[in-house]
């Protein structure tokens, strides 16, 4: 019986062992060996530091007027007059950031808030020499600049990648010199694209997991070809460290500014006229769109490229010169990179149908700035949560409202009302209500009266000069 088992057991475990048929090898993954990739791309890698001259009253220095131990008393305004009589001194103030060498003759990509206002840029390369740098140009509308040092002897340059090309999730290299620590290496994944973060009007930026800290400003972003793919550029945190988040201005974006600013130290801007704005879910219904997509014309400048060539406001912009615009903040860079001159072709949706129209592109000027605008505290016929005022001329001199704009004044706005989660503040004009002019408030509660419970009521709004269509569904009533 012992040995009859003891075979059995021998039986069963070759079975086991055995496999009855094919098995499929099943495959590992393991990270690639980056230091020979990394090697060669730490000499292209610059240090920047950069002086900045900064002229205070010799009583300044030191501790202020506030930290004055005789303030408050007697003594206060002697020791001021004494203090403000002193000379003039010369503080020097220091930064630090890095760059990357985009041609052998020693152009230099890095941020323009690295060398803004600098006296003196020293540039250290990866073998320790250091040269002086030239400010060749600055563009502070996308952070970039563009500097030059002068060697006997060739460079060695990055490759310029395609950011277009490079996606989410792709593994990408940042070296920089965060904290003063020079040719330091993170590696990390693409988390986004198309970022805004508030920065200026063309924020278009990689977000990326790979760290980045103070003192990466300026520095390349490679993708595991090697290649450039973005100018690190900033990073959310509460600390002032590393917390996962990094921003990267796209390189084709920067080498279009770069381009510019190699041959006129300048950057000169396509202009089209119009105010946009982003269709959000309810926009979307009340204009019958089967997706939100596009960019909503709010306004359109009177003159202006946009103008002559027949957009009017209402319109949704869905291609600028062959390329989509997937969300609103992608029309303002494609138009700016266009050049001045340029006819292009523009289809939009109006009325649902969809229309080509064609403009020829200006030169965009600097911006103006737009006048506040006070808020009335009277109440009046409430709506929606809004407690609105005829258009008068006292309330037009006292909310600054130009004589060409028409409609009724917001008042007031219920806090969690329909119209307040929309977002309409007081002192907005409500100068539409489903593309029909109001100019009194039997229009607008006649036009409120014709919305179904649960439908969507579109107005157009002007603040501070800046029109902007706001969608509000009508809730059930109680």
């Amino acid at each position: 019986m012992r040995q009859w088992f003891i075979r059995f057991l021998g039986l069963l475990c070759l079975v086991v062992l055995v496999p009855i048929g094919p098995v499929a090898a099943i495959p590992t993954a393991s990270m690639p060996d980056l230091a020979p990739l990394i090697r060669g791309l730490r000499p292209v890698v610059v240090n920047i530091s950069t002086s900045q001259t900064i002229r205070k009253k010799g009583g300044s220095q030191g501790h202020s007027l506030e930290e004055n131990p005789f303030n408050g008393s007697p003594f206060e305004d002697f020791f001021k007059k004494f203090f403000d009589q002193l000379p003039e001194q010369e503080l020097r103030s220091r930064s630090l950031g890095s760059g990357v060498i985009i041609d052998e003759s020693g152009y230099i990509i890095t941020n323009n808030h690295v060398v803004e206002d600098a006296s003196e840029i020293l540039v250290r390369l990866d073998d320790d020499r250091e040269f002086k740098a030239t400010i060749v140009g600055r563009d502070a509308k996308t952070d970039v600049a563009l500097i030059r040092i002068k060697s006997d002897t060739p460079l060695p340059a990055a490759r310029l990648g395609n950011s277009d090309l490079a996606e989410i999730g792709s593994w990408v290299i940042a070296i920089g010199n965060p904290f003063g620590l020079e040719a330091t290496v993170t590696v990390g994944i693409i988390s986004a694209k198309g970022r805004v973060i508030g920065t200026g009007p063309y924020d278009n930026f990689i977000q990326t997991d790979a760290a980045i800290n103070p003192g990466n400003s300026g520095g390349p972003l490679f993708n595991m070809n090697g290649e450039v793919v973005g100018i690190n550029t900033a990073i959310f945190s509460r600390s002032g460290g590393n917390m996962g988040i990094g921003f990267a201005i796209p390189v084709n974006m920067a080498n279009n500014v770069v381009d510019q600013l190699k041959k006129h130290g300048h950057v000169t801007r396509g202009w089209l006229g119009v105010r946009i704005q982003t269709i959000d879910q309810n926009l979307s219904e009340a204009f019958g769109l089967d997706k939100r997509t596009g960019a909503l014309i709010a306004s359109v400048e009177p003159g202006s490229p946009a103008d002559k060539a027949g957009l009017k406001q209402g319109d949704i912009i869905v291609t600028f010169d062959g390329k989509p615009i997937q969300k609103m903040t992608d029309l303002p860079a494609i138009v700016a990179a266009t050049p001045v001159g340029k006819q292009s072709d523009i289809e939009v949706i109006r009325d649902n149908r969809r229309k080509t129209m064609h403009v020829v592109i200006a030169q965009m000027e600097e911006d103006k700035e737009s006048s506040g605008m006070a808020a009335s505290h009277d109440k009046g016929e409430s709506i929606l949560g809004l407690s609105m005022r005829a258009l008068t001329q006292e309330l037009r001199q006292e909310l600054r409202i130009p004589a060409e704009v028409q409609g009724l004044v917001v008042a007031a706005v219920t806090s969690g009302s329909p119209a307040h989660e929309s977002g309409i503040r007081q002192g907005d004009v409500i100068s539409e209500i489903n593309r029909r002019a109001v100019r009194s408030l039997a229009d607008f509660k006649q036009a409120v009266h014709e919305v179904k419970q649960g439908q969507t009521i579109l107005l157009l709004t002007i603040r501070q000069g800046e029109p902007r269509f706001v969608a509000i569904q009508i809730r059930s009533s109680k």
